[in-house]
């Protein structure tokens, strides 16, 4: 038994996962996410802003004080797309080595996948049909990993995400038919040199933020409800519904709709519309929604 601490920083968010874990499984004490866009203006400075650092650094101190209050055992703290590419990220590990007392992780897009891969199918409940398409979009980038098993047999992280697409080219509000046509094509530019095919897959499931914000409006729920979310299964139909009406929306439509968390409402639109592409490519019938993800692979390697 293993009290331990799992930190995802990703381009959007920062989550924080405290479990007990046990050969047996997983019980959760804490799960939190603070969205601090810490990628905000990384695809085109590629620095992170200063203001981007406050924000961070507020959320890592609040987790801090969690992780005391909880006498955790282990920490890893992982951090994704905006921390390979920013030139300053030196800045950004200081500052959490002196709040946390532990040095990110700024791991490879295979290695996050991987993580990704493993915190989804340890949840699974039954046996999809394989090959198993797990889906991780995230604020910078966009994993694809395929497999049969408890471990991926392919993956690929693709520099595609809500935030990056959103501000290289969803720039109008609401978006123009040629910004989304732009947008379109750079997903499309980076699926043809996806080495992950997701036609090969016999069942696809999604994680992450973006995923579980889709939900929500998928089910039209006025309020977060984890136990609803998590397993929820849609028609590819449905998605391209939500994400063609998100599309039309101004930032301002979207924060009134009572699903929406204002940290998303201008970047839905792009994180939908890199699902609705990589779904035309699936030949399978339904899409699957795990709300476990990166966060629990990380508990999981803690423990492993």
């Amino acid at each position: 038994m293993t009290k331990v601490a799992a930190i995802d920083c990703g381009t959007n968010t920062i989550k924080l996962l405290i479990a007990t874990v046990t050969p047996d499984g997983l019980t959760e004490d804490v799960r939190e996410a603070r969205m601090v866009r810490l990628g905000q203006g990384v695809d085109r400075t590629g620095v992170f802003a200063g203001e981007a650092l406050e924000r961070a650094f507020g959320a890592i101190d609040e987790y801090a004080a969690l992780i005391r209050e909880h006498d955790v055992q282990k920490v890893r703290f992982v951090a994704t797309s905006a921390t390979r590419d920013a030139a300053n990220a030196a800045t950004f590990t200081d500052g959490v080595r002196a709040r946390l007392g532990v040095t990110p992780e700024v791991v490879t897009g295979a290695e996050e996948a991987a993580l990704s891969f493993g915190g989804a199918v340890r949840n699974l409940r039954g046996t999809p049909p394989p090959p198993l398409l797990v889906i991780d979009i995230g604020g910078g980038s966009t994993e694809l990993i395929l497999g049969e098993g408890p471990t991926p047999t392919s993956s690929d992280s693709m520099d595609i995400g809500s935030v990056r697409l959103h501000e290289r080219h969803l720039r109008s509000d609401p978006p123009t038919g040629a910004e989304i046509e732009a947008c379109v094509r750079d997903i499309d530019d980076h699926l043809d040199g996806c080495p992950v095919d997701p036609a090969a897959a016999g069942s696809v499931v999604v994680v992450g933020g973006t995923a579980v914000q889709l939900t929500m409006g998928l089910l039209e729920l006025a309020a977060y409800d984890r136990t609803v979310t998590d397993h929820a299964e849609f028609s590819p139909d449905e998605v391209y519904g939500l994400v063609e009406r998100l599309l039309a929306m101004t930032v301002e439509e979207r924060l009134a709709l009572p699903w929406m968390h204002p940290g998303r409402a201008d970047v839905i639109a792009a994180g939908g519309l890199i699902l609705d592409r990589i779904l035309r490519r699936s030949s399978a019938g339904s899409l699957l929604v795990s709300e476990s993800d990166i966060l629990d692979g990380i508990a999981w390697s803690v423990r492993d």
